[in-house]
């Protein structure tokens, strides 16, 4: 008999989210979690994080305060299971806590696990994220569908895209699809991985009303690029207010 979620589970495996080492994707979680909670980030129990280690996806719950969660509140799953499951909306999981459901994130994170070979994702429900994607909003169509900057400092924060060595410098542009949320959040999949072809170089996607999606290769690099991501959003909205352009031309200033 199928557990309630509607999910397979191949049995407890608990011994998946123990361990000593504070670095373990079980405990890691909960205390970035915790971390994202101090940002508004994960307000209620909104948002999550997902950390691959090699064929092994550790997931954050559905329905628990990201603030009090623990390593045994956490889900795993086989990246190789998932891959041969002929029904992709049904998941495998090979340890599941008896007291919570599976979160809807879930084929979200899946998707930048695949698509980017990343080793972590974060899911927020930030407010400058929500509110970005409002002022684009009122853009109206042909404005609406990326967020653009250029020309700050913070743009240096994220790598050049998939595969690609470097990181962006201060003059180039760093550019976030848009795409529209819906009533279920793993409906948003399709959209999310639309984006992703659509921007091969993105390590985000943002959802209208909603917040954004961020990953990186690994947990360093998905966290950083989430800060500088929130820094950049926060400051666009105050440069709205002032009435001062996201997109600048300005002339490089080099050393005599």
């Amino acid at each position: 008999m199928a557990p309630p979620s509607g999910d397979n589970d191949a049995g407890n495996n608990d011994h998946l989210v123990q361990s000593d080492d504070p670095d373990h994707p079980a405990n890691l979680i909960p205390s970035l979690c915790a971390k994202f909670w101090t940002l508004g980030w994960v307000t209620g129990t909104g948002g999550g994080a997902s950390i691959r280690e090699a064929d092994l996806v550790y997931i954050a719950p559905s329905g628990v305060q990201k603030e009090l969660m623990r390593p045994s509140d956490i889900y795993v799953l086989s990246l190789a299971a998932q891959a041969k499951s002929l029904d992709k909306r049904s998941r495998v999981y090979l340890r599941s806590p008896p007291q919570y459901k599976p979160s809807q994130c879930t084929p979200l994170f899946l998707a930048a696990f695949t698509k980017r070979r990343a080793g972590c994702c974060i899911h927020t429900h930030s407010h400058w994220a929500v509110l970005v994607t409002l002022i684009l909003e009122k853009g109206g169509p042909g404005y609406d569908r990326e967020f653009r900057i250029n020309n700050i400092e913070q743009i240096k924060g994220f790598g050049r895209g998939f595969e690609k060595s470097g990181n962006l410098g201060y003059h180039d542009t760093l550019r976030i699809p848009v795409i529209e949320n819906t009533a279920h959040e793993e409906d948003l999949t399709e959209f999310l991985e639309e984006a992703m072809d659509k921007y091969p170089d993105t390590y985000a996607v943002l959802v209208r009303r909603h917040g954004v999606y961020v990953w990186g290769e690994n947990v360093h690099k998905a966290k950083t690029q989430c800060e500088s991501l929130d820094y950049l959003f926060q400051l666009a909205v105050e440069m709205k207010r002032l009435n001062l352009p996201w997109m600048t031309d300005i002339e490089p200033t080099v050393p005599t």
